[in-house]
């Protein structure tokens, strides 16, 4: 094969799970770095499974990673259709061809007898597989049963002796003994191709050159590998990914919400951050570097440096990164992108024509308001969603607080109302014109300082008297985003809770 072609080949069970994101990110790059393309094709041969509105969810999410594609269902192509359910006439073409080489047969067992079959294994500990009763059926006990009306399927004929070898090209050859392998379905009792049939005549027919997934297939590469030889087609080369397990050595578990990126990107992670978590888990660049923009994935990665050893999920490391970069994010895109966990959380509410209300009293409010509110929690910001967690107080003026927290360190409960007293007084000084972090802290450090006083002593009880709270900003850059008038209300109410 000369040209250089990739898919990404999900089922269509309504989300996209996080190891399908390094999976088509692999994909993606390594189509890129190679000048080749990306196919995107839906493989739906389990109707049972199929979930309604998946494909479209599918497209937007993969969308919003900003991953695009060179054919698929969405934009068309050469090689369509894309939908594997829409290619049924296609599977059952190249059966026919099967049927008439003699690599394939007809099977009648109903599923009462396999499970019979199966009980009858496990009772004397042998592997579950299909004995191959229905193997060397004559072509007229075929006809008969079929004109009967008798439900089968179709199994390709596995060599009944030797070994098959087969090469992936992370790990080599592998040798797989032929009495391993079960004679397993290709065309299901409904008609429609398993996904080891439909799979191999679409790699085929789309021209794929490079097939990146993950290990879990790796016992599938000889039924896959036999497939291409009966066919008389040449098999496109075999890269198989490392599994992804979580901290505890496990697999990664829906009930622990931890497998569908679109529960991530709620949560408020960026595309940005899970790209380059997600390309981390199983390549391993040759500088151990960890920060990669697109670009320098694109011009970095390589197939040869995936690895082969299970990747683990280290969900400290997403918040890490996603941390970075949000930290790095532009201010004006990252307010828009907090809006609507501040809206979620009924902090504001805003109208058809961009007006901001604040929910807790019920006055506008401006994005530079918001803006303001975002820059200062920028940097201890690890997930979009924590931004309302951590700005309450600047939105809701009526939060509660024991008096207790007022005091600092081993500071007299009695000194606390004298101290917040002339914080009031200098500010109520400064004028509405200078009103800014800077003039605030100048005015009540230096006055501080003059007087030999302890500073935690005064911007302890005022950082409290602003946000109710242990951690918070600093408190001039409180002070300066509430203004002078809901600064100086908020301290007169932290003196009587603590008179």
């Amino acid at each position: 094969m000369d040209k250089i072609r990739f898919r990404f080949a999900p089922s269509p069970t309504g989300f996209l799970h996080i190891g399908s994101l390094r999976t088509v990110l692999f994909n993606y790059l390594a189509a890129k770095k190679m000048g080749g393309k990306l196919i995107l094709r839906i493989e739906d041969t389990d109707q049972k499974r199929k979930v309604a509105g998946a494909v479209d969810s599918l497209i937007k999410i993969l969308d919003w990673l900003d991953i695009t594609f060179d054919e698929g269902p969405h934009i068309g192509g050469d090689f369509g259709p894309y939908i594997q359910s829409e290619r049924k006439e296609i599977y059952n073409k190249y059966i026919k061809k099967l049927i008439e080489k003699g690599e394939v047969y007809y099977c009648f067992c109903t599923p009462e007898r396999l499970e019979e079959m199966r009980k009858e294994q496990a009772a004397k500990k042998m592997p579950p597989r299909y004995d191959r009763k229905c193997r060397d059926l004559s072509l007229e006990e075929i006809e008969e049963r079929i004109k009967k009306g008798e439900k089968f399927v179709i199994r390709q004929k596995m060599p009944l002796e030797g070994e098959v070898i087969v090469k992936d090209e992370l790990r080599g050859e592998i040798k797989f003994k032929a009495s391993e392998l079960e004679d397993h379905v290709l065309i299901k009792s409904d008609g429609m191709p398993t996904y080891q049939f439909a799979n191999v005549v679409d790699d085929h027919l789309m021209q794929i050159s490079h097939v990146v997934r993950g290990e879990e297939w790796i016992p599938s590469l000889p039924k896959n590998v036999l497939l291409y030889k009966a066919f008389d087609w040449e098999s496109p080369k075999f890269y198989h990914m490392p599994l992804t397990l979580n901290k505890e050595g496990g697999k990664l578990s829906k009930r622990h919400n931890d497998v569908a990126v679109e529960d991530y990107k709620k949560q408020g992670y960026l595309p940005e951050a899970l790209i380059n978590f997600s390309v981390l888990l199983g390549w391993h660049p040759k500088d151990d570097r960890e920060i990669f923009s697109r670009e320098e994935l694109v011009k970095e990665f390589k197939l040869e440096d995936i690895g082969t050893s299970p990747a683990i999920f280290d969900i400290e490391k997403l918040n890490y990164l996603n941390g970075y970069y949000i930290r790095h994010k532009d201010l004006d895109e990252l307010t828009r992108l907090c809006l609507p966990y501040l809206e979620k959380a009924g902090f504001i509410k805003r109208d058809n024509k961009e007006k901001i209300i604040n929910q807790f009293n019920s006055k506008e409010i401006s994005f530079d308001f918001i803006k303001k509110v975002v820059r200062i929690e920028q940097e201890r910001m690890k997930k979009l969603s924590e931004i309302s967690q951590l700005s309450e107080f600047f939105f809701n003026d009526n939060f509660d607080y024991e008096a207790g927290l007022l005091v600092w360190k081993k500071m007299e409960r009695g000194d606390v109302a004298p101290r917040l007293q002339k914080v009031y007084e200098l500010l109520d000084k400064i004028p509405e014109e200078n009103w800014t972090n800077d003039s605030i802290e100048d005015a009540l450090v230096s006055y501080i300082q003059a007087t030999e006083g302890r500073v935690g002593e005064y911007l302890w009880p005022m950082r409290v008297a602003l946000s109710g709270r242990k951690a918070s900003p600093p408190p001039f850059d409180i002070a300066e985003i509430l203004g002078k008038k809901e600064t100086l209300k908020r301290i007169e109410r932290a003196i009587k809770k603590i008179s």
